[in-house]
């Protein structure tokens, strides 16, 4: 008789953690999509659950009142995410490549003084001023664009990446006649790939979640980034709820019972979250081994 093989108890456990750990992530998202399709009314009174209670996509009717508003902020936060994502790991990059360099004559000094700006700005009215007065780019798509390109932290994970790759593949190409140019574009971007790969999706996340650039500087509708949409919408619902409940008006009848003040807001979640959950599959396999080895060393 064959033997039965024997069960591998520590492996069995760590996969039974490994499964619940899991649960705990994706539990909370089902969560939020089951509650985006349920009814106002039902989910205040039943609570939230696996499944909706009463189906509903009123609050994604609302979200989508305005389609062409919607469409408009979906392009502008499109083109300036990609924009500022391939322009900012470029110029990062770039940054990045002389400071690995241990024979780089003012590393110390341009070392310092990028760390110097992760502890001190300028603060929010010199920079709206800067912005706005000097530099035009208020109400332009620009504001997006430029005044996010370089991040310190960013450049210093880059730079401690670059350090760890082998310095004797750089001289060789020098021997061979190649310039730091060809160097930096055929030989370090290659094989930097996962850090290429992990920078790019921190700052493509950093730029779609940003609703605040909007609210400081930008006027016109067409301008209105997503996020700072959906939080308009939800504002304006919001105000609508409150004033009806609180100061009714005589002789006129608003129902704002079904009004999804709650349910709104987990519309939105899948409204903003949508484009990165298709994208994010497409870094993972970098993101961990970027950021760990460049954090970690030096």
């Amino acid at each position: 008789m064959a033997k039965k093989k024997k069960r591998n108890i520590p492996a069995v456990i760590i996969n039974i953690l490994f499964v619940l750990g899991s649960l705990m992530f994706i539990l909370p998202f089902v969560l939020i999509i089951s509650a985006s399709f349920t009814d106002e009314t039902a989910l205040l009174e039943n609570g939230y659950g696996l499944w909706p209670s009463v189906f509903s996509t009123e609050a994604y009717k609302y979200v989508f009142r305005t389609p062409q508003q919607l469409i408009d902020s979906y392009k502008v936060t499109i083109l300036y995410s990609a924009a500022a994502t391939f322009f900012g790991v470029v110029i990062m990059s770039m940054m990045a490549y002389p400071l690995s360099k241990p024979n780089y004559k003012y590393k110390k000094a341009v070392t310092f003084f990028i760390f110097f700006t992760m502890l001190f700005s300028g603060g929010l009215v010199p920079t709206y001023i800067w912005m706005t007065r000097y530099l035009h780019m208020g109400d332009t798509i620009w504001v997006y664009i430029l005044p996010f390109l370089v991040n310190a932290f960013h450049v210093i994970v880059i730079r401690t990446f670059f350090q760890g790759l082998p310095q004797s593949m750089s001289e060789a190409a020098k021997i061979d006649g190649a310039s730091e140019l060809q160097i930096f574009f055929r030989i370090v971007l290659p094989l930097s790939k996962p850090v290429i790969a992990t920078i790019s999706l921190l700052t493509l996340l950093a730029r779609w979640n940003d609703w605040n650039t909007a609210l400081i500087y930008i006027k016109s509708t067409q301008l209105y980034s997503l996020q700072y949409l959906l939080q308009k919408i939800l504002r304006e619902a919001e105000f609508v709820k409150g004033m009806a409940e609180s100061s009714p008006v005589a002789g006129i009848d608003l129902d704002v019972s079904n009004l999804p003040s709650t349910t709104i807001r987990f519309a939105m979640c899948m409204v903003a979250a949508g484009p990165m959950l298709v994208v994010f599959p497409f870094f993972q396999k970098y993101f961990a081994k970027g950021l760990t080895v460049g954090a970690v060393k030096g």
